[in-house]
């Protein structure tokens, strides 16, 4: 619209000056050279006009010309961009399509058309990649070095392909050199902490975790959570070796992350020995309220030391009261009843889990208050036969693995606080029902009521819990939780009861004069081997013995009798 007006004022003008021209005549006269030009003033002035017209379109004509060259290597120039630009275009797409010969071709088109683009250099290096061509791939990545613009690309490029032919060591080093460059770059950091984690320096995991906290990599909660499993990692190995320091990573561990069982179990366990009993309660107390654990368990009932097994009980009752709605806070108070010979508190304390959510380990504790309390034999082999199908109880697991003890990092992909404490999905060796069924095998082949408490023995340490650690001073607290036999330091271990059977009959002493029975084919008499022998060699079968009878039936032999512990019975009659 201005330059409308603008035009319309300029041509009024033009007008006004040509009229104004025309109403006032008048003539002009030159004389040059003996030449005399007379012409009126209007026509000078329309001629002076056009020769001004004209030397401006020869003057744009001149500098048209001059100027051409140029302008042909512009427009060619611009050409190439042009084409250039499609074929890194099209080169990516093909690039994110998986079509290897497409992806070469734009390649060499936009390696001719822009050969210092950055962008080419990248659809190169990924064309070769596709490719399979590595050593082009490297040398491309490696030539991007040089340049500033393109060294952070480069070394990602290069740190890409250590990975792929699992160079851990040159990853190392393009990290750290990418994160030197930039420290604001958020794939050298992740990259250099998960090197250093799978590496096990967990010193230099701090560090890095530190720096990624400082330029607002990963928020605080889970920076917090990641360095409490570190220091409770570092904690773990010094445990035995340096045990002041162990206590100091294990406090800031559990400072930052309450929940964390392995650092609550060290704290505890370090405190109680230095005889700080109310500091390793109130530690042990605040993660078990969020996260109960065998481990804990035992620390807390050892946290004292000189209680006897009572003054367990009732210390492990108050940590019942803090979650009384795990199954962990059952096991614990009836291990510690056990212990105390009370064995009716044990078995009132898990009756809720005998007929919904009975375990593995409920099960075989149930068994022990029966081998241990009545000598009822009967009664502990049908608990430990309920074991052998019953549901897994909770383990350390990660990504498929199990095991009985913590780690900070999974020995499978090697991510940091992968362990969880939780019942596994499956099984995948079968390892644990192989020792229940061994230790039930061996049960109903045992010669006497003991073999019921060494069984039960077998099948808890197969629970995958923790056992109590070893201490330097007596009563002190136990390094892990598992459930076991073994007594505590100050606490005798329980004598087994001879079963009622035993204790109104013997069977006869063999005559030398009375024949022995011949073995039969596939038995093995009871006085061959120790119920130790017979335990290790049934342990090593592969597979699950399942009963074809009930647990309290002992079965006939090959001639029809069945063995009695008084002699040898028939259908009709008792025989000696």
């Amino acid at each position: 619209m201005t330059r409308l007006v603008l035009f319309l004022l300029g041509v009024i003008a033009l007008a006004s000056g040509l009229a104004w021209l025309a109403d006032r005549p008048g003539s002009l006269l030159v004389v040059w050279q003996g030449y005399e030009v007379e012409t009126s003033v209007f026509r000078a002035v329309v001629i002076f006009a056009a020769f001004l017209g004209l030397a401006l379109f020869a003057w744009s004509l001149l500098g048209q010309i001059w100027s051409s060259p140029a302008a042909v290597s512009h427009f060619l120039r611009r050409r190439r961009q042009r084409r250039g630009l499609d074929a890194l275009s099209s080169g990516m797409i093909a690039i994110g399509a998986g079509d290897r010969s497409m992806a070469t071709r734009y390649a060499v088109q936009a390696r001719k058309s822009l050969p210092n683009e950055p962008l080419t250099h990248l659809l190169r290096a990924q064309a070769a990649q596709l490719s399979g061509d590595k050593a082009t791939a490297r040398r491309i990545f490696e030539a991007m070095l040089a340049s500033p613009d393109t060294e952070q690309l480069g070394l990602r490029g290069l740190f890409l392909e250590a990975g792929r032919e699992n160079e851990r060591e040159v990853q190392r080093q393009f990290a750290e050199r990418a994160l030197k460059l930039n420290p604001k770059l958020l794939w050298p950091v992740e990259a250099l902490f998960e090197l250093q984690c799978q590496a096990g320096d967990w010193p230099g995991a701090l560090q890095t975790l530190a720096l990624a906290k400082r330029h607002g990599h990963i928020e605080r909660p889970v920076a917090d959570r990641r360095r409490a499993v570190l220091l409770a990692g570092q904690a773990q190995a010094l445990e035995e070796d340096n045990p002041d320091r162990a206590l100091t990573l294990a406090l800031e561990a559990h400072g930052l992350a309450p929940a964390l069982i392995p650092a609550a179990a060290i704290a505890g366990r370090l405190l109680a020995a230095r005889g700080n009993t109310p500091r390793a309660a109130k530690i042990i107390q605040k993660t078990w309220v969020k996260s109960p654990h065998p481990e804990l368990a035992t620390a807390y009932a050892y946290a004292r030391i000189g209680d006897s097994p009572r003054d367990r009980l009732d210390r492990v009752k108050q940590l019942f009261s803090l979650n009384p709605h795990s199954i962990e806070s059952s096991i614990a108070v009836a291990l510690a009843a056990i212990e105390a010979h009370d064995y009716d508190e044990a078995r009132r304390i898990l009756q809720p889990y005998t007929e919904q959510g009975l375990t593995r380990r409920v099960a075989a504790l149930l068994a022990r208050i029966e081998a241990e309390d009545s000598g009822d034999k009967g009664r502990a082999r049908e608990w430990l036969a309920r074991a052998v199908s019953a549901p897994r109880d909770a383990v350390w697991t990660a990504d498929g693995v199990t095991s009985d003890r913590w780690s900070p990092i999974s020995p499978v992909t090697g991510v940091l606080d992968a362990f969880e404490w939780r019942v596994p999905v499956e099984d995948f060796d079968g390892g644990e029902d192989r020792i229940l069924g061994a230790g039930l095998t061996e049960l109903m082949t045992g010669p006497d009521s003991e073999t019921v408490i060494a069984d039960e023995t077998v099948i808890i340490e197969s629970a995958k819990a923790e056992a109590p650690p070893k201490s330097d001073a007596p009563g002190d607290t136990p390094s892990n939780g598992r459930d076991s036999v073994v007594a505590a330091p100050d606490a005798p271990a329980p004598a087994p009861k001879t079963p009622p059977a035993a204790k109104t009959a013997a069977p006869p002493a063999a005559s030398p004069a009375d024949p022995q029975p011949a073995a039969k084919p596939g038995r093995t008499p009871a006085s061959s081997s120790t119920p130790r022998d017979e335990r290790k060699a049934t342990a090593e079968r592969p597979a699950i013995f399942t009963s074809p009878r009930p647990p309290d039936d002992p079965g006939l032999d090959e001639d029809g009798l069945a063995p009695d512990g008084n002699g040898l019975r028939t259908a009709t009659g008792t025989r000696s």
